[in-house]
């Protein structure tokens, strides 16, 4: 069979999608291939058609377990003959599933990263044709990704272990032009084909609602999910405190809801999962710990509860919205406050200066995200490398009335603030300054003796930010 007839046979589609056409048949052309494709846009049969094609067995590279399981049960279910390998299992469990591949009966296994750096696994793929090692959510091998593990760093030395070379072939998401190098540099890819299908998506509409008051983002939802009672969706909170306290303040309201984060019991977790999935329970409250590998395509929206570290995070997260390619909501509840809260859940993490200083930067880029005044979409599609110049007329900035305020003179005393502080100190210590701030830190350094000390004192903190932001923006500053 073609590559056409398995789509038909297995998978019931008529057609390809967008690059998944292009990724099959250079693999099956036996080139190395670094393919980025949108959250939703297909991934995962692009290396599981070929693998039916190839002489041997495919071995994917996925870095959570459920989704492994639930990868590997949606094959079986379509009859193609998959099994995965993972830590909760017994030596004779995993025996058995080494015997059966021995035995050519299975035509893609799935695997951790930290399998490959056994013994034992290393004397098992020896013995047998391994066509393609497939890396799933491969950003993870880039300390430049969002969600970096050592482990696949240990994926080359497999690779050059083996006896013949087998096709190696990349997927993400989201990857930046660092990150793009270090996949490729790592692995050690050869003369890789690069494809990048479109990151926009126009079935979604983004929105930033700026809110100040945590009580304020709880009304908000509130309405929100009495206005849309029969739609699915997912609100994301950066902490589980407040998956916790989201889902003690929604629970009373009668609404068809559940929970989701890294601190509950895996069979209670794994339960409400199961029930979101299935529509039982027709909105999650999670952490980010929720949402990799999860294929339900009618989420009507995404609602973030805090801003999210980076772009890349919030593309991803945002982008399990409107799988179905019908019209999705990505709305992103942002204040100042939770600016300084992520701030310093950055900050302190210990991670080397090098790494701390890339972090903040990613944040830095967000923020600016929420408090730019231009198109969002294009903001984010100019993150990942794609030009846009005209607005989108899909998203909640190009669709808002915005009544126009001249802010000349306050960008002048920005300007000359910076200046008097000889470009030494970051936005908090310039905001203090402006406002007048009785912080000890501020005096401990006699910054309350410069001439702009005060000279915006009837301005709001999150104003000044904003403004200083567009000023970054429109390249009237530079950070």
């Amino acid at each position: 069979m073609n590559a056409k007839e398995i789509l038909k046979k297995y998978f019931k589609y008529d057609s390809f999608r967008d690059g998944q056409e292009h990724i099959i048949n250079s693999i099956l052309n036996g080139k190395d291939i670094l393919a980025i494709m949108p959250t939703g846009g297909g991934k995962s049969l692009c290396y599981q058609i070929p693998a039916l094609m190839l002489n041997g067995v495919t071995f994917v590279v996925s870095p959570l377990i459920a989704l492994m399981q639930d990868q590997v049960n949606a094959l079986k279910d379509l009859d193609i003959p998959a099994s995965y390998i993972n830590s909760s299992m017994s030596t004779e469990e995993i025996e058995s599933v080494y015997q059966t591949v021995r035995n050519n009966l299975i035509k893609i296994l799935y695997i951790a990263p930290e399998r490959l750096e056994t013994p034992e696994f290393l004397n098992f793929s020896k013995e047998i044709n391994i066509s393609m090692v497939a890396i799933d959510e491969a950003h993870c091998i880039s300390q430049w990704g969002q969600d970096f593990r050592p482990s696949y760093l240990n994926i080359l030395n497999f690779i050059n272990s083996l006896s013949k070379r087998p096709i190696i072939s990349c997927f993400t998401a989201t990857a930046t032009e660092e990150v793009k190098s270090d996949i490729i540099g790592i692995l050690n890819l050869i003369n890789p084909e690069i494809i990048i299908t479109e990151y926009d998506r126009i079935n979604l509409y983004y929105i930033v609602e700026k809110i100040s008051k945590k009580t304020d983002k709880d009304k908000y939802i509130i309405s929100y999910l009495k206005n849309h009672p029969n739609d699915s969706g997912i609100i994301y909170c950066s902490t589980r405190k407040d998956v916790d306290y989201l889902m003690e303040t929604l629970k009373d309201k009668n609404f068809s809801i559940t929970k989701y984060h890294a601190g509950m019991d895996n069979p209670i977790r794994r339960q409400n999962q199961e029930n979101f999935t299935n529509d039982e329970s027709l909105v999650i409250v999670a952490t980010n710990a929720f949402g990799m590998g999860i294929d339900k395509p009618n989420v009507r929206f995404v609602i973030h509860y805090n801003i999210p570290k980076n772009i890349e995070d919030y593309y991803q997260e945002s982008g399990r919205a409107g799988r179905d390619g019908k019209p999705a909501k990505c709305i992103l509840l942002y204040s100042s406050a939770d600016s300084f809260k992520t701030t310093r859940l950055i900050k302190s993490n210990e991670n080397p200066t090098n790494i701390l200083a890339k972090d903040l930067a990613k944040f830095q880029k967000i923020e600016r995200y929420a408090e730019t005044n231009g198109c969002l979409r294009n903001y984010m599609l100019q993150y990942f490398g794609e030009k846009r110049t005209s607005p989108c007329n899909n998203c909640g900035n190009c669709n808002q009335i915005y009544t126009k305020f001249d802010k000349t003179e306050e960008a002048k005393l920005i300007i000359q603030c910076i200046k008097e502080l000889n470009n030494m100190y970051g936005m908090s210590i310039i905001i203090g300054v402006l406002k007048g701030s009785q912080s000890i830190r501020i005096k401990n350094k006699n910054l309350n003796n410069c001439q702009c000390y005060g000279a915006l004192k009837n301005s709001n903190d999150s104003d000044i930010r904003i403004l200083i932001n567009q000023m970054i923006e429109d390249n009237y500053l530079r950070k």
